[in-house]
């Protein structure tokens, strides 16, 4: 089984890789006040899973530069588990007015980002 799904995350990665989405362009002192705004925002994630590609490529579609970890670290996986409550992925860090919210479905940190940011 490890090696089917080792297989599968190789082709997911490729695929993202050719087919990748085009990078939303904005003027620079909106990108500027954009990437100030995402440098509070943090997504673990594993890089074949196919539920964090989507969310990457929503992120890249709408030009957003949100630091990614990998989940299968240990410290960033001890940090998801102790302040997040889960091993799940994606997850997004959410930090906004001194409090942390952790976001664990896709399709939820995608309506995230697009209400936010669009």
């Amino acid at each position: 089984m490890f090696i089917v799904r080792w297989i599968l995350g190789r082709i997911i990665l490729i695929l993202n890789f050719i087919f990748a989405p085009k990078k939303r362009k904005r003027p620079q002192d909106e990108q500027s006040k954009i990437d100030a705004e995402t440098k509070l925002l943090a997504l673990y994630e594993y890089k074949a899973c196919p539920f964090c590609v989507k969310v990457r490529r929503a992120m890249r579609r709408q030009g957003l530069n949100i630091e990614t970890l990998d989940a299968k670290q240990d410290d960033h996986k001890t940090r998801l588990v102790s302040q997040g409550g889960h091993a799940k992925v994606p997850c997004l860090r959410i930090e906004e007015n001194g409090e942390t919210r952790w976001m664990y479905e896709s399709s939820d940190i995608i309506n995230y980002l697009d209400k936010r940011f669009a």
